[in-house]
């Protein structure tokens, strides 16, 4: 089952609030972790993460904290997961160019590679101003693509 790790799922619940706060020039890891019960260790290192990556800009000293580096409705799902978890895939076929012993005979590797790059596209298509507003979400995902049926033959 494809599913997200807890990281990111913490980082797109940082942006999210972050987006819901705009007038806060900058919130803590600690602000955040206590609205939404996870570890506040945890959060800390996935937003020094995002800022590293410049999707966050964090501030120093004892009004620190973090903010968006850019407006909610540019950041995307998907920027944020690559960011955390790195690179998406669904099988381990689809990674680098190592090549397998049954490639030759692999019936499944194109379909699945599809199947990674129109999930891929769905997450590019949601924005952090998108899960603030639940319904433009909902409807941005529901025009994306479709994803591929995989009809395997023996």
């Amino acid at each position: 089952m494809l599913r997200l790790t807890k990281k990111a799922d913490y980082g797109l619940m940082a942006l999210k609030y972050l987006a819901e706060h705009p007038e806060t020039p900058s919130v803590s890891a600690k602000d955040i972790a206590d609205t939404y019960g996870i570890p506040a260790q945890l959060l800390a290192k996935v937003l020094q993460r995002l800022a590293k990556v410049g999707l966050l800009r964090s501030h120093a000293g004892m009004n620190g904290g973090y903010a968006l580096s850019k407006a909610a409705g540019t950041i995307t799902a998907f920027e944020v997961i690559h960011a955390i978890d790195g690179p998406l895939f669904i099988t381990s076929c689809t990674k680098g160019s190592k090549s397998c012993e049954v490639e030759p005979n692999c019936t499944v590797k194109e379909p699945l590679a599809r199947v990674n790059e129109s999930i891929a596209d769905v997450l590019r298509s949601i924005t952090v101003s998108d899960l603030v507003d639940n319904e433009t979400a909902i409807l941005r995902a529901a025009q994306a693509p479709q994803l591929v049926t995989i009809a395997l033959t023996m």
